[in-house]
């Protein structure tokens, strides 16, 4: 007889259950629903080479740095429509409904990060449209403002997420980048616009903070 796999656990049941609720460090108006030492995260994750780590479940530096410049400066997002490229938890999305943006959207390509973002979204009483997709080889979408936080940490991936984000400047979005200065952030095709220290996964006790930094995309690159 073959022996039956483990039941599919439902993703919304297993965050609420496993992943306590707590203020984001360096963004302490924002909850959200994060992994601990015993959350088990490896049971909702999966262990197979084709699923995606499970970052939805930390918040992450560029994250952090984009949350605080939206909080910080409303008037970025205010009135306009935004989306959030590679939104994990929905802290970045979370930050613009609450800075006023009149309508969210996030995306990110993992499922159970759709999940965690709606749950995030009701904690902090905003309202954010999440959709699991992978929207980086397709036209820019309609929006006024692009959000990335950390999505240069692979270079190959790198290469993609800038060749979309050129798309859409070209088709007149406005795009800002957060990020603690990774590898792979093509820094000379960018603008510094603001810098802030924020907590970053995995920091240990005696560097609470980094120092990330929120861009733009330069228009004239040599």
């Amino acid at each position: 007889m073959k022996r039956l796999g483990a039941p599919r656990l439902d993703p919304a049941v297993f965050i609420r259950a496993n992943l306590p609720i707590s203020a984001v460090p360096s963004v302490p108006e924002i909850q959200l629903h994060t992994a601990g030492p015993a959350s088990g995260l490896w049971r909702l994750a999966g262990r197979g080479e084709t699923d995606p780590p499970p970052y939805w479940a930390y918040p992450w530096a560029g994250g952090a740095v984009l949350a605080r410049h939206l909080l910080d400066q409303p008037e970025t997002v205010a009135g306009r429509h935004v989306l959030d490229l590679g939104a994990g938890s929905g802290l970045v999305a979370i930050a613009a409904a609450k800075a006023g943006a009149a309508a969210v959207t996030a995306v990110d390509v993992d499922a159970n990060a759709i999940a965690a973002i709606a749950l995030n979204a009701v904690i902090n009483g905003v309202n954010i449209f999440a959709v699991a997709a992978d929207i980086i080889e397709a036209p820019p979408p309609e929006t006024d403002v692009l959000l990335v936080g950390d999505l240069f940490y692979d270079p190959a991936l790198a290469v993609r997420v800038m060749a979309f984000l050129r798309r859409c400047q070209a088709g007149g979005i406005e795009v800002l980048i957060g990020d603690p200065e990774r590898a792979y952030l093509p820094q000379a095709q960018l603008k510094r616009i603001a810098t802030h220290a924020v907590a970053d996964f995995g920091a240990t006790a005696r560097r609470k903070a980094v120092q990330a930094q929120v861009f733009s995309l330069a228009y004239n690159i040599e």
